[in-house]
């Protein structure tokens, strides 16, 4: 996704930080196994948001333990994982996947084609196994690329493309809880979308490259305007987390919705 689902490390607790470390390794040894090795740097803090949420839901079985890898050769690190780290790592192959095609069709880029097609039999086998997860990615994806091609600079379109995308990704299984977590992907989704936006403003108004907010670049009250929407949407967001029955986690996935998420606003503006 877009990397900005991410825990404020000051504020945690030091059993919160080894936590939510732990899980960040737990779904990149899973990655490697089910993806193999170039999986691994398609990873980002995103998808930790979306297995403890799962988690804390549904209170699966977890295995954990600790050793060395790849990327940390010389110091052992604590990892956790169970069958919502597997659900993840297959999502999250699938949307670097699709990230890399639609960079090679806005910018040409070679090396995300050459990692598209490396990354092509594991996002199939991804798709044969989560059909509706993986339709809802091309779909949504599909009519943000119509607006960007069309050149539809409107804010609230575009948003709900991704949001339509996240809210499908966040029902791991259709049951009682299967409505709230779509109307809290969906309201994330969106807020997601609109943090980008607002961030790459400047770049994108500079090399002409679509941002729907363009028409408000080097006004003096984005900053106001910005946080006032992005508010609203994060406020959608968790009126439904707090409708989810969550102990476990609880207050590391507060934390990242409530402070991490801003964090990187906040140092722009």
């Amino acid at each position: 996704m877009f990397g900005y689902l991410a825990a404020d490390p000051a504020r945690l607790s030091p059993e919160e930080l080894a936590r939510y470390k732990a899980c960040y390794c737990g779904l990149c040894r899973c990655l490697q196994e089910r993806h193999g090795t170039l999986s691994r740097l398609t990873l980002n803090y995103d998808m930790t948001f979306l297995v403890l949420l799962l988690q804390s839901l549904y209170e699966p079985e977890e295995q954990g333990g600790e050793g060395n890898c790849l990327i940390h050769p010389f110091a052992s690190r604590a990892w956790q994982r169970s069958e919502i780290t597997a659900y993840a790592a297959d999502l999250n192959l699938a949307l670097a996947y699709l990230k890399r095609l639609d960079d090679w069709e806005d910018d040409g880029s070679l090396l995300a084609l050459s990692q598209a097609k490396a990354l092509r039999g594991a996002y199939e086998r991804v798709c044969a196994d989560y059909p509706r997860q993986c339709a809802a990615m091309r779909k949504g994806l599909e009519a943000l690329g119509r607006l960007e091609r069309e050149k539809i600079e409107d804010p609230d379109a575009a948003a709900a493309c991704f949001g339509s995308l996240l809210s499908e990704l966040f029902v791991w299984r259709e049951d009682r809880w299967s409505g709230t977590l779509r109307g809290m992907g969906d309201a994330l989704g969106r807020a997601l979308y609109v943090m980008d936006a607002c961030m790459d403003l400047p770049a994108d108004t500079v090399r002409n490259r679509y941002n729907p907010f363009r028409r408000f670049y080097g006004l003096p009250d984005n900053e106001q305007r910005f946080r006032a929407i992005l508010q609203m949407l994060m406020g959608d967001c968790v009126r439904a987390f707090d409708r989810l029955p969550l102990v476990q986690d609880a207050s590391l996935l507060k934390n990242i919705l409530c402070l991490g998420l801003w964090t990187q606003f906040d140092r722009r503006f």
